[in-house]
């Protein structure tokens, strides 16, 4: 796309040759703008919601001497992702049946195997893989008998993906499994099995969103024969119920983001505040985390303001006045600001203020400061981008990783997700995320930012590329060693899938930080996973489905459970 000539009017001083995107414009309008929250259907609804979690909680008490079937039962309040109200009953459950472990590794029935092995790993316990060596010949490979089990070929799919560095028979079961369940999909009769298998290749269960899974499999689980009553009750009531929780948050975002005027003012940026939401509902949704949710969408939004400031419209030397005040985060420097920079800038520091005296009234200040640090940081990363680009220099792979692994956004989203939460975040828990010194972050969020960047890359470049922008991943790559895009997509993809192990390496016992700070991580890499493997659904648009899904249509048959 060739350098646009943009007339200054009321964005700038002078005419100046700026790299101009063609970004969609938002789709949704006023939609979420007004939202009647029926306070009274609320509190029937959560009456109804505790009603039936002392329900299910007996009913997973007592199959305490049945630890197959309780495997199962908690499988399916996991794939419903009503287990937030479970946590402890969980916990106890699956530590009991950990330490009566070596009874349940005589199981000789794959997908009880695999069920075992999953269920325990995702939770943290380190269950050996080298059970599943059971299953292979005497050559080594996985017996061809397996093939006629789809419900255990299905179940070691799914455990394959909780695999860590040097699990090579989970390496193998993945290949092994994707390769017979794609060529047995089609032939697959039997209902509910052939929708379980159709959804788990098009979306794998360990990186997929735990909203859309859960509304995903809702339909799945009212149609099998053994479902628990009691449990599809919870999840079809928990859904709506926490979705007029969430539209009553995205509604007040709405108005925020109207009054703001930065899309209307800013015509040259991606207006994405309800894709924004979608990132940070996807982040927790739990209505504990209503505050927070409501602070990270909108650092969310402001971040993709600012990244498109950068990327696609501010010169260098505005851009360098800018990043100056950021990094003096001071209202006083905003004078020295292009006009069409200051509403942007104002609002940056509100936001943060915001905050800021919410957690003033905890005695938790110290961890805005930190969110600040991280934001500070990629801000110094977009201007070394853009010096890049004006300077036409493509980076080493080296010189790249260490600037653009920090730039997908990640470093102060994961920090102001953290900020809003409760006990378990703590000063040592924002030096392990990186916010001051992000070199120094742990493996697991460094693999967090890895994901992040490579899979935007996958998705973006040739965009990108098509106007004056920096050099991505695959740029530098296939520059540095000569390569193929084709080539450079291999070698990208294969440190994306260590990355992944790393993540699930990071919620081994025993853990660096509590259960809730590594969901964050886990979570934020699945957004991207889910919205970004197939192309850049945030910026093309594409989430459309999501926000449909989680914000506009409700589960069916709510009101005749009441």
């Amino acid at each position: 796309m060739a350098v646009q000539q943009v007339s200054s009017d009321s964005l700038s001083n002078s005419n100046v040759q700026r790299p101009l995107a063609d970004f969609p414009a938002s789709i949704w309008g006023d939609q979420f703008l007004d939202y009647h929250f029926d306070e009274m259907a609320y509190a029937r609804k959560e009456k109804k919601v505790h009603e039936l979690i002392e329900e299910v909680k007996r009913e997973l008490l007592e199959l305490a001497d049945d630890p197959l079937m309780q495997l199962k039962f908690i499988d399916a309040i996991q794939r419903l992702d009503v287990a937030y109200h479970f946590e402890v009953e969980i916990e106890k459950a699956l530590q009991r049946i950990y330490d009566d472990h070596q009874h349940h590794l005589q199981y000789d029935n794959l997908y009880n195997v695999s069920l075992f092995f999953r269920i325990l790993r995702q939770e943290g316990f380190n269950v050996s893989s080298d059970l599943f060596n059971k299953f292979k010949d005497d050559e080594g490979n996985f017996k061809e008998s397996l093939i006629t089990d789809v419900g255990g070929m299905l179940g070691l799919y799914e455990a394959a993906q909780l695999s860590v560095h040097g699990e090579e028979v989970l390496d193998e079961a993945l290949d092994f499994t994707t390769t017979q369940l794609k060529a047995i999909a089609p032939s697959i009769k039997q209902y509910p099995m052939a929708a379980q298998v159709s959804r788990a290749l098009r979306q794998k269960l360990r990186q997929g969103l735990s909203r859309l899974e859960a509304k995903h499999f809702i339909s799945i689980y009212q149609d099998t024969a053994s479902h628990n009553k009691a449990l599809l009750k919870l999840a079809k009531i928990d859904f709506n119920l926490l979705q007029s929780l969430h539209r009553k948050e995205i509604s007040m975002l709405s108005r925020w983001w109207k009054d703001l005027g930065l899309a209307k003012n800013m015509p040259f940026v991606r207006d994405r505040l309800v894709e924004s939401y979608i990132w940070s509902l996807s982040a927790y949704f739990e209505p504990n985390y209503s505050f927070a949710r409501c602070f990270l969408a909108k650092v969310v939004a402001l971040i993709t303001v600012v990244d498109d400031m950068y990327d696609a419209y501010g010169t260098l030397e505005e851009l360098r006045v800018f990043t100056d005040a950021i990094n003096r985060w001071d209202i006083s420097c905003i004078d020295k600001l292009q006009t069409y920079m200051r509403q942007c800038y104002q609002a940056n520091l509100d936001c943060f203020k915001e905050m800021e005296d919410e957690l003033a009234m905890q005695g938790k200040t110290y961890r805005i400061q930190y969110a600040i640090e991280a934001w500070k940081f990629i801000i110094r990363g977009y201007m070394k981008e853009a010096e890049w680009m004006n300077a036409n220099h493509i980076p080493s792979v080296e010189e790249h990783y260490e600037v653009a692994i920090l730039l997908t956004g990640y470093l102060p989203v994961i920090n102001a997700s953290l900020v809003g939460m409760d006990e378990s975040v703590t000063k040592e828990t924002f030096e392990w995320s990186g916010a001051e010194y992000p070199n120094k972050a742990s493996k697991m969020v460094k693999a967090l930012e890895t994901v992040g960047r490579l899979i935007d890359d996958f998705a973006s470049h040739k965009f990108e590329q098509s106007r004056p922008h920096v050099a991505s991943s695959v740029e530098c790559y296939m520059n540095q060693y000569g390569i193929s895009e084709e080539k450079a997509y291999e070698l990208l993809k294969k440190k994306v899938e260590d990355a992944r192990k790393d993540i699930n390496q990071g919620f081994l016992r025993p853990t660096e930080m509590p259960k809730p700070v590594l969901m964050r991580v886990l979570n934020l890499a699945r957004f991207v996973e889910v919205h970004y493997w197939d192309g850049d659904s945030f910026t093309r648009l594409g989430l459309k489905d999501s926000v449909t899904s989680l914000l506009i249509d409700a589960v069916p048959n709510d009101d005749d459970l009441l």
